[in-house]
C-alpha cells in the first residue's frame, strides 16, 4: 500500500479504526470474512461452511447470510428467562440456524421445530445433529389449522410456502398439523416464521396463546391479498400481549408513488409480543 493510501486513511479515520483498516491490508489472511467460501456460490445451491466451529449444510448462500445475520449479529430471537430448560416451539425451523441459537442461548432447553420441505428438513436434521444437539424434536410438517394435507411450494431456500391452487412452483404434497397440541403448558418462547399463513394458525390457537411468554411472529403482506395484519394485531392485544413491530421488508421506500414486490410479498414486518 503506498504511502498517500495510508495517510488518507489515517486522515479519515479513528486510531483505532486506522489500525484495523491498515492491519486487514497488511495481514488478510488473519481478516478474512466469516463464510468466505460462500460468496460466489451460485444461488439455491447446496453448500457446506463452519458455524461456531461446526459444519453446518446450507441451501441458498445469499438466504445463509440474510439469516445469520437477523438470528446471530442482531439477534432477533434473544429473550430473558430465569428457567434452566425453557420450552422453545420453532415454527419454521428452515435449515436449523435459530435451533442452534436457541441453544447456543439455553444449552438445556426443549425445542420443538416445525419444517415442511422435505430438502430443507433433511439439511435441518444433519445440522443438529453436527452440532450435537439433544432434547430437540423435529417434525417434517406444515402447520395449518387441522390435521391434513396441502400443497406446497418449495422456493429452495427459505421462502417455501403453502399454496392454495396446484399451479404453483415446484409443488408437492405435504402434510399439516396444528399448533394447538403443543401449547397445552407454559411455553417460553414461540416463533412463527411459515410464509403467510401465520394469521391461520395464530387464529387457531388463540385461547392457548395465554400459555406463551414470549411470541415471535413475522407477518407477510402479498401483493393483491387481503392483509391481515389487524386481525393479528387484534388477537396478540387480546391474549394480553404488548406488542413491538419492526419494518424489516418494507420493499419501497415510497409506497405512495410506486409498489415494490419480492417473491409476490409487498410487506414484510417482525411482531414481538411480550408481557411486561
Amino acid at each position: 500500500m503506498k504511502f498517500k493510501k495510508y495517510f488518507n486513511i489515517m486522515l479519515n479515520n479513528t486510531p483505532k479504526q486506522t489500525y484495523l483498516l491498515c492491519a486487514k491490508k497488511l495481514f488478510p489472511k488473519y481478516f478474512e470474512e466469516p463464510f468466505d467460501n460462500l460468496k460466489n456460490v451460485p444461488r439455491y445451491t447446496p453448500a457446506k461452511t463452519l458455524l461456531l466451529g461446526k459444519d453446518i449444510e446450507i441451501a441458498d448462500a445469499p438466504s445463509f447470510f440474510s439469516m445469520y445475520n437477523e438470528i446471530f449479529k442482531k439477534e432477533v430471537y434473544k429473550f430473558k428467562t430465569e428457567i434452566k430448560k425453557p420450552y422453545i416451539i420453532d415454527c419454521g425451523a428452515n435449515i436449523g440456524l435459530s435451533v442452534i441459537y436457541f441453544k447456543k442461548l439455553y444449552p438445556e432447553a426443549e425445542i420443538i421445530g416445525f419444517e415442511p420441505d422435505k430438502r430443507i428438513f433433511d439439511m435441518l436434521k444433519n445440522n443438529i445433529k453436527s452440532f450435537g444437539l439433544s432434547n430437540v424434536q423435529i417434525i417434517q410438517k406444515a402447520l395449518w389449522n387441522k390435521e391434513g394435507e396441502a400443497i406446497f411450494s418449495s422456493e429452495g431456500a427459505d421462502a417455501g410456502r403453502l399454496a392454495n391452487e396446484s399451479k404453483t412452483a415446484n409443488p408437492a404434497s405435504i402434510m399439516t398439523t396444528s399448533l394447538r397440541g403443543y401449547l397445552g403448558r407454559p411455553v417460553d418462547f414461540l416463533k412463527i416464521d411459515i410464509e403467510g399463513v401465520e394469521t391461520v394458525v395464530v387464529e387457531d390457537c388463540a385461547d392457548l396463546l395465554v400459555n406463551v411468554k414470549n411470541l415471535f411472529v413475522e407477518y407477510h403482506s402479498f401483493d393483491g391479498k387481503e392483509q391481515e395484519l389487524g386481525v393479528l394485531l387484534d388477537i396478540l392485544k387480546k391474549a394480553g400481549f404488548r406488542y413491538y413491530i419492526y419494518n424489516f421488508g418494507g420493499l419501497s421506500h415510497s409506497p405512495f408513488e410506486e409498489k415494490k414486490t419480492y417473491l409476490g410479498m409487498d410487506m414484510q414486518l417482525n411482531i414481538y409480543a411480550c408481557r411486561f
